[in-house]
């Protein structure tokens, strides 16, 4: 299904939200990415914003909302490990990862609601992660900061459901990234191993399932979490 609504996917130009930028141009979408540093794929168009900065957000916003029009869809991706364990993580650890994590997707969403509001129409899309409500030793401010959106992907149904907006949470498990990538051989097993599925997923498909939360099939969904883990969390 193709249509030419307006998205912005954060933290677009490298693996999960490149992917869900990429699959989103595949199907007509307008698409925009925001980035730090380097370029969205192909087709889109890339924003300099730092989610942690609520004026850069806005900035970007602004752009492309100039040039593509009012954002109707918002994937909210951008985000930051800083692994250790509970006694050695600074506070530094712990409040830049919340604030990039959880802050950056407040600041995003809240940036995109009043064009969803005036539109009546709006698709809200947090991707979390399985970690999230699994837990994971040595990630206890990623792991926070990712249970956090599913209270904020519910209260906002709670707040804007009546709007034809909906919001919805993506909880991705072990995916072939870079990151995945690097892990030892031996550590990647012991991983696969863990997965009903034995195997990592695709980026394309967390993309397949975030498109199809934009679509009008997904439109009486809200405030669900959707794993895409292999069976890793088992609904948690």
């Amino acid at each position: 299904m193709s249509t030419d609504r307006v998205v912005l996917v954060t933290g677009g130009n490298r693996g999960i939200g490149r992917a869900i930028a990429e699959r989103f141009v595949r199907d007509g979408y307008r698409v925009a990415v925001t980035a730090r540093s380097g370029e969205g794929p192909e087709g889109t168009l890339t924003v300099r914003a730092d989610v942690t900065d609520a004026a850069a957000v806005d900035a970007a916003f602004t752009e492309v909302e100039q040039k593509l029009g009012p954002v109707e869809v918002v994937v909210a991706n951008a985000g930051i490990t800083k692994d250790t364990l509970l006694l050695r993580m600074s506070e530094d650890d712990f409040d830049s990862v919340v604030s990039t994590n959880l802050g950056g997707s407040f600041r995003v969403v809240k940036r995109a609601s009043k064009g969803m509001l005036k539109a009546r129409f709006g698709r809200v899309i947090l991707i979390s992660s399985v970690v999230g409500l699994y837990g994971s030793a040595g990630q206890i401010n990623y792991a926070a900061s990712k249970s956090a959106l599913v209270g904020f992907a519910r209260s906002l149904t709670r707040e804007l459901g009546a709007r034809g907006i909906t919001a919805n949470v993506v909880a991705p498990g072990f995916i072939e990234t870079d990151m995945t990538s690097e892990l030892p051989e031996d550590t990647q097993k012991q991983y696969k191993a863990s997965i009903p599925a034995g195997r990592f997923a695709s980026a394309d498909e967390v993309a397949g399932v975030v498109t199809w939360l934009a679509s009008d099939d997904a439109a009486y969904i809200s405030g669900a979490v959707i794993p895409v883990d292999g069976g890793l969390g088992m609904g948690h």
